[in-house]
């Protein structure tokens, strides 16, 4: 493959490109072939990804605080200029600026991480064998190569399979001539697919819970409409999805769902505490300047 500039290739190749590193150190002693290599060569594709972006991740946590914090002051705004669309536009941007808030902070992080779901799905999609079309008999080949990976590591990931013979490849209600080109079994994608999927949900549900679990610590009014459908959203549509999506995803994608989220959940825990101790530090500084109690002086750092 050559890169295509009017093409999402600048997703592909960096994606593919990360995971041909890891595939090249866990293949130095695992073996190249290893079913475990390539599965570890996903997860820990998306381990760099959501290291790399850690430090934005913190920063839309700090500027949804700050969004919070200024929440009456929002309020207070769309009802004195609810009648004046111009000068509400004015007054908000002239509130976030004082602030210090970005809106476009806090949607950076998921903003950037959708386009790797797509990348790596398209990538992993590659690995699957194709045929030669509807005219003829239908033969089918894997590729010459995909991004960083030549045709040998193509082969080899179409044809890695999990104990059982489920291909990593492979999904659930894949097409009988293609799985039978990969000399996969339909029960083994099943029995290895429906327990992934299923813990990849609740994962999901988890980490969901953690961020909503957030707001209650923090004493956010979540009683608005938009916030508690949105919650309701998080809780239970999202894990849905993931649970639906399953048997049309192939293995690998299974495996990205589990560590991705196993990875949020653990981030969240590290970045709430980091920031109670943020909180907490300046709580103790306000104490010790103003000899303020230290639940008030908590409220007031926040």
């Amino acid at each position: 493959m050559t890169f295509n500039f009017w093409s999402l290739d600048y997703i592909y190749y960096p994606v593919s490109g990360i995971m041909w590193v890891w595939h090249k150190v866990f293949g130095s002693f695992l073996g190249p072939n290893s079913a475990l290599t390539w599965v570890l060569s996903v997860v820990f594709l998306i381990f760099t990804l959501r290291a790399i972006l850690f430090k934005p991740f913190m920063k839309q946590m700090e500027s949804q605080l700050k969004m919070q914090a200024i929440q009456p002051q929002m309020k207070k705004i769309r009802e004195k200029y609810k009648d004046d669309k111009q000068r509400l536009s004015e007054e908000m941007m002239k509130l976030n600026k004082e602030a210090g808030v970005n809106p476009l902070a806090s949607c950076l992080p998921a903003l950037i991480q959708a386009p790797v779901f797509i990348g790596l799905f398209h990538v992993l999609r590659m690995f699957q064998p194709v045929n030669d079309g509807p005219e003829g008999p239908s033969v089918w080949f894997y590729r010459a190569n995909v991004y960083f990976f030549g045709q040998a590591d193509v082969v080899s990931m179409g044809e890695a399979k999990l104990p059982g013979g489920a291909p990593l490849v492979g999904f659930m209600t894949m097409p009988l001539d293609q799985l039978t080109f990969m000399a996969g079994d339909r029960a083994a994608i099943i029995w290895w697919g429906v327990p992934l999927t299923i813990l990849a949900g609740i994962a999901t549900h988890l980490t969901s819970r953690r961020s909503v679990a957030r707001q209650r610590e923090m004493n956010i009014d979540a009683s608005g409409p938009q916030t508690a459908i949105m919650n309701k959203l998080m809780l239970y549509m999202f894990p849905l999805f993931v649970v639906v999506g399953g048997p049309f995803f192939p293995l690998a994608i299974l495996f990205y769902w589990l560590a991705n989220n196993s990875w949020t959940f653990g981030q969240l825990r590290v970045a709430h505490t980091m920031q109670d101790r943020r909180a907490a530090a300046k709580a103790a500084a306000l104490v010790g300047k103003f000899g303020a109690t230290q639940p008030a002086a908590r409220r007031l750092s926040r």
